[in-house]
């Protein structure tokens, strides 16, 4: 997720399209906050693993 928000975000940049830009960011947003319950062990949505 963090990834895809990485590109987007690139992309929107530099072709200058703001809805891309903004959808980036809250993928990166989402993306960290994810990772950080997931790497304190906390479980996310019932699950504890994703793979």
């Amino acid at each position: 997720m963090i990834v895809l928000g990485l590109i987007l975000l690139v992309v929107g940049f530099l072709t200058n399209i703001s809805i891309l830009w903004t959808i980036g960011i809250v993928l990166i947003v989402i993306g960290a906050i994810l990772a950080l319950l997931g790497a304190t062990g906390r479980a996310v949505g019932g699950r504890r693993y994703w793979y």
